[in-house]
């Protein structure tokens, strides 16, 4: 398991829901907190390992010694949304680029837990920001796609840069066509891989 880059196609794909929390998911779930430490994260979707499900993870803190900060959130549903506020965001997917974001400032959002609970977590600042953020990410949308054209000008050059080293990268056969990334996507959505 890996953090994918852009313009990685599961980036843009629209993730199904969690069938199932078994040890499986809970391997996965693991995993992604170790990667998203080792990168200095603070939120990681499904989606920005390859796999096209309906969760993400959240330490504000960013340490993994701080593991009472762990949430995990299972086919979340943001329920109510208040106020609006621009902050500036990253992306793991995008290492080292910065942009402002509007995000509503406060929200109620309700997730499973890795026990199958439901739960329901009022939130706002960093909390609300970084849940929409990766919300976002498992509806197949990313940070830059809700700058304003103005700010996304200002990054074209570095987002075209990560496209150039994505497709380089495909064309010396060390990541899959796009294609063959979108038909793995959609098996692993339908419950087939």
């Amino acid at each position: 398991m890996e953090i994918v880059l852009y313009p990685h196609p599961a980036l843009h794909f629209k993730s199904a829901p969690v069938r199932a929390i078994d040890a499986s998911l809970r391997k996965t779930v693991a995993e992604m907190f170790e990667l998203m430490y080792d990168a200095r994260g603070i939120g990681l979707a499904a989606n920005q390992v390859a796999l096209p499900y309906r969760l993400f993870i959240i330490n504000l803190t960013a340490e993994p010694e701080e593991k009472d900060e762990e949430i995990v959130f299972i086919n979340p549903v943001i329920k109510k949304r208040r106020g609006q506020e621009v902050g500036e965001e990253g992306c793991l997917s995008f290492p080292e680029l910065y942009g402002p974001v509007e995000r509503s400032a406060e929200i109620t959002v309700e997730a499973y837990n890795l026990k199958g609970e439901l739960m329901s977590y009022d939130l706002n600042d960093l909390a609300a920001r970084a849940v929409q953020h990766e919300n976002d990410h498992i509806d197949g949308i990313l940070f830059i796609d809700r700058m304003t054209e103005v700010e996304r000008a200002k990054v074209a050059a570095v987002v075209d840069d990560f496209e150039a080293q994505f497709r380089d990268a495909q064309g010396k056969d060390k990541i899959p066509s796009d294609d063959e990334l979108t038909k793995t996507l959609k098996q692993l959505a339908a419950g087939n891989a």
